[in-house]
This record gives C-alpha cells, structure tokens and sequence, in this order.
C-alpha cells in the first residue's frame, strides 16, 4: 500500500533506546517519516505548540509525569484529527479498554512484528483504525463479559446497519455506498450515534455494538 504523501508521525516513549530504535523503523516504511519525538506526555503538549502537528501519534502507556492514557484524552480533546496509535507492553484486558475507551484508533504490543507495526499504521490512514487479533479478542471477552449494565437505546434499522457495518473494515465512504446513501448522510448518521450512545469514537460504536448483541467477534 502506497499513499500520496508521507504521513508524518510523532513517537511518545519514554525509554530512550526503545523511542531511537523505533524511530529508524518507522523512518524504514515506506509511507512514514518521524519528524519529532518526546520521553512522555508533557513534553509532547510543549512541543506540539512549537512544532509541526502529526497525523499519527504513536503513543507508550506507562510514562511518568502524564501517561498514555491522560495524553490521549488530552489529545481526543484538543486535537481529534490527530490519530493515536498506542504502542504497549500491557496485554491485560482492562488496559487495552481502558486506553480504546478514550478513542485511540489502535493497540499494538511492543513486541510485534515490525510487518504488523506498518500494517497497523497503514490501516489506520487506510481506514482510521486497526483492531489486532489480540484486541479484537480482548474487546469480545471482556466487554461481552461484563456486569456493567449498559442503558439500551432504541435504534432505527438504518442505524443498527450503519453500526454493523461500521464493526467491518469499511471505509465511511465504502459503508454510504454500501447504503446508497451520501457521505454527509453517514456523517450525520455517525455523529448522531456519538450523542445518542455517549461515544466519542468509532472505537467507541465498536465497544457498544459488541456490548448490545449487535455483532459478534
């Protein structure tokens, strides 16, 4: 897969060698150039007013002085065009959704594969997500076995279509024609979901479809 432009990416890790290495990596595929990088979550909020905006942040978890997790919501927050990839060494099932449920776009260990780290960064541009077997596992065992009582909202039919699909690898665009409807159309139908089901993400559709029965992984 090959886009038009290079997609700029900022690495977050607070282990010096780990964040160098990893930065030559990603500097090696084809589609991505780190252009800065910073040891933990303030650093990055310093330099991010100073320096260029990214496409991809890929994001460590346990930092010190402001983790993984505060700086995604900070980043959902102030920047939610910036998409967030979390590079993690926790594969327990409460982190993965801790960290899904501020709206990152993907999980991945840090002991992948260089091949699944690319793959991951491309679907993401691709498709503004990536789900790994291990997340995808996780999303079903611990959320479909939760106690937590969820308050159930009535769907229409062309919103319970539009969150099935939306549950597949489908592209915004590819999901309207799928529904011969307009993308603005989807859009609205999107954005109305977020307020109606109290999501902030497409992860976060996700989560809820699996919780509610409306799919199964």
């Amino acid at each position: 897969m090959t886009f038009a432009k290079k997609i700029n990416v900022v690495l977050v890790d607070d282990h010096t060698l780990f964040r160098k290495g990893m930065v030559e990596l990603v500097n090696n595929f084809e589609n991505f150039n780190v252009v800065w990088e910073a040891s933990n979550g303030k650093e990055f909020i310093k330099n991010l007013r100073m320096l260029s905006v990214p496409d991809i942040v890929l994001l460590d978890m346990a930092m010190p002085e402001m983790d993984g997790y505060e700086t995604a919501l900070w980043i959902k927050k102030k920047y939610p065009e910036i998409k967030i990839l979390v590079l993690s060494m926790f594969d327990q099932e409460g982190a993965i959704i801790k960290m899904l449920k501020t709206g990152v776009n993907g999980y991945v260990l840090k002991d992948a594969d260089p091949i699944e780290l690319n793959t991951a960064l491309c679907n993401i541009v691709d498709k503004g997500f990536y789900y790994s077997d291990l997340v995808s596992g996780t999303m079903a065992n611990s959320i479909k076995g939760s106690s937590n009582e969820v308050e159930t909202v009535k769907l229409n039919d062309k919103e319970i279509q539009f969150l099935e699909l939306v549950c597949s690898e489908m592209t915004y665009k590819e999901i309207a024609d799928k529904m011969f409807l307009s993308a603005r159309t989807i859009d609205g139908y999107r954005d109305s979901l977020f307020e109606k089901l109290s999501v902030k993400s497409r992860v976060g559709l996700v989560l809820y479809a699996i919780k509610n029965g409306y799919i199964k992984l």
